[in-house]
């Protein structure tokens, strides 16, 4: 759908301010796919214009889906749709299963694919002897070629025996050598990036991210993979259905 099926008709006798109607009326269109991941939306002044709206109108709509991270303002280039991810929490998915579902393609950066001896808290988490080496991989997480997390992921080398095959989705490579975890515990924090890891984001340094750890086990109990995610927080919500009994 392209961008000009987007229509707006403020109703003059709703309670909310025109420029709240404009902006629940943008984010139903972006969830509705009339405006797509990382695509630019039509300017302050082209929407007020098309829309018949003052332009402060239609900036503090934008500034409102700013605040919501529906909206990525780019300096000197316009705004864009960000591409956000909600994942549920109740469910035990790959990254690129989430994004694949969602419409989104996924990729890698890769930074390090390969060996090193266990560190202290590698050898608590995966109940690893001293000494026992572990492949560790690291790289940038990407939809669409955006940025969405950095992730460090560790896993014994007997379970990991060639790193290097892992191509897109380390889930897919463990299935088919019939090790995937089918169960996982996961702990989330928010934290400050600092210098080297907002690099990595593509954030300035001190925004808010999101820490996750991640412990996979298979069906025998087995831990067999550590993730430690950083994801950006203006791209990923996590989902959590509660019910009351």
């Amino acid at each position: 759908m392209s961008k000009s099926a987007f229509q707006f008709k403020p109703d003059a006798d709703a309670a909310s301010p025109l420029y709240m109607q404009l902006a629940q009326a943008l984010a139903q269109a972006i969830r509705d796919g009339v405006y797509h991941a990382d695509e630019a939306l039509p300017s302050e002044r082209v929407l007020a214009e098309s829309l018949e709206l003052s332009r402060v109108t239609a900036r503090k709509a934008i500034d409102r889906l700013v605040e919501q991270g529906m909206i990525v303002r780019k300096r000197g280039s316009g705004n864009y749709i960000a591409p956000k991810l909600e994942q549920p929490l109740t469910r035990l998915t790959s990254f690129s299963e989430e994004l694949h579902q969602r419409g989104f393609v996924p990729g890698s950066r890769w930074l390090t694919r390969t060996f090193r001896a266990a560190a202290p808290d590698e050898q608590l988490s995966l109940e690893l002897k001293t000494g026992e080496r572990v492949a560790r991989l690291e790289r940038q997480r990407l939809a669409d070629s955006v940025v969405m997390a950095y992730e460090v992921s560790v896993l014994p080398e007997s379970v990991l025996p060639d790193p290097q095959r892992v191509e897109s989705s380390l889930y897919a490579h463990l299935a088919q050598l019939g090790g995937a975890p089918v169960r996982a515990l996961q702990h989330i924090r928010a934290i400050n990036a600092d210098a080297k890891l907002a690099a990595l984001l593509e954030v300035p340094a001190g925004s808010a991210v999101l820490f996750i750890t991640r412990v996979g086990y298979v069906a025998s109990g087995k831990a067999v993979e550590l993730t430690h995610s950083y994801c950006r927080s203006d791209y990923y919500d996590f989902v959590a259905e509660m019910r009351r009994d």
